[in-house]
């Protein structure tokens, strides 16, 4: 298991098309993506979980890895929110 904690940096959180894209970007890995916010735990493969985390712009998550491709599914995670997720 790998973990890193990763600020939100797109001004409008992780609306729709965000969580999208961190969804798009979680299941092309085979590792159980999950990630934490003010103590409650969220898939990183499911838009409906990562919406009802409400997170907002500033938050700080930790994204959390867990099977055989774990280091390098936390990389690509922790680049595209700090790419702003598309926006």
């Amino acid at each position: 298991m790998v973990s890193q904690k990763v600020v939100i940096k797109n001004p409008t959180g992780l609306h729709l098309r965000p969580a999208g894209i961190l969804c798009k970007e979680a299941m092309q890995f085979k590792s159980l993506i999950t990630f934490t916010f003010r103590g409650n735990t969220a898939n990183a493969k499911s838009v409906l979980s990562v919406l009802g985390a409400c997170v907002k712009s500033g938050d700080e998550i930790e994204v959390i890895c867990e099977g055989e491709d774990e280091t390098e599914a936390l990389e690509t995670l922790v680049k595209a929110i700090e790419s702003g997720l598309g926006e």
